[in-house]
């Protein structure tokens, strides 16, 4: 059982699912599993024989919004919906039974921020993390901080760090002495009608082969490729609209930045 609050998988809506797995499993270099019919097509992705994802088709009135959703583990969905009211946000759908899977709940900070929660039956999340293919790091990219920045700790009980650094806000979320998410203002540099939203990290053995073979497929590159401490990373859409990243974790350049304990 993983730690309540501990990021634990990771699905998408795609319109045409088919050309998302084209794109991912030539980016990512994914396998699918067989949809499931009974549960909505739902179709497992798979790095080096380990669920890593999954892409399921829209629910009507949706067809036209791909989106990355980050679930965080829970032991009581229940509970935990019930901490996202009282903390001031919404649940979205939920919490509802997925046969013995386990227990989903789709639920919304304060400031727009859509997440997902699982308690963990037979399918417990990801079968991989930090490896090539496999989710690695998300961010919540948030236009009101201090929303966010009270909201989570609140749900999931972290610690936060904030970096120090004048030219941007970033905040690191602990679940005691183990990072597990970071917080980023939104700028004026993101379109007004990008919502806030989790930004969710896939590790690459090559972040510029991985860039170049995106956009070859119609993906778009929004910043980078980067090289930073902590590996070499850029953030992408896919052709459907769908903002990920990748990051190669060997590849690694400069000082870690400095972070200060929040009281």
């Amino acid at each position: 059982m993983r730690p309540e609050g501990t990021p634990c998988w990771a699905d998408a809506m795609f319109g045409d699912v088919e050309g998302a797995k084209r794109f991912y499993g030539d980016v990512l270099g994914w396998t699918f599993g067989v949809s499931s019919s009974e549960y909505g097509d739902y179709t497992q992705c798979y790095a080096d024989g380990k669920a890593v994802a999954a892409v399921v088709p829209p629910v009507p009135g949706q067809e036209d919004q791909a989106q990355w959703c980050l679930y965080f583990a829970t032991a009581d969905a229940e509970a935990s919906a019930a901490r996202v009211r009282e903390a001031g946000g919404d649940v979205v759908m939920g919490p509802m039974r997925v046969g013995d899977f386990g227990t989903m709940c789709l639920a919304r900070d304060p400031g727009g921020v859509v997440f997902g929660l699982w308690q963990g039956g037979t399918h417990e999340g990801f079968e991989a993390v930090a490896e090539p293919g496999a989710y690695c790091w998300a961010e919540v990219f948030t236009r009101e901080p201090g929303a966010s920045d009270a909201f989570f700790p609140a749900v999931f009980g972290y610690t936060a760090k904030q970096m120090e650094d004048d030219n941007v806000d970033f905040r690191v979320f602990d679940l005691g002495e183990e990072p597990v998410l970071g917080r980023m203002a939104m700028t004026d540099d993101f379109p007004s009608e990008v919502p806030s939203y989790i930004n969710v990290y896939f590790t690459v053995p090559d972040c510029d082969a991985a860039v170049t073979r995106a956009t070859a497929l119609g993906g778009t590159l929004r910043f980078g490729p980067m090289s930073t401490p902590f590996g070499r990373f850029a953030a992408l859409s896919d052709p459907q609209g769908a903002d990920f990243s990748v990051i190669d974790v060997t590849r690694t350049e400069g000082d870690m930045p400095k972070l200060t304990d929040v009281r």
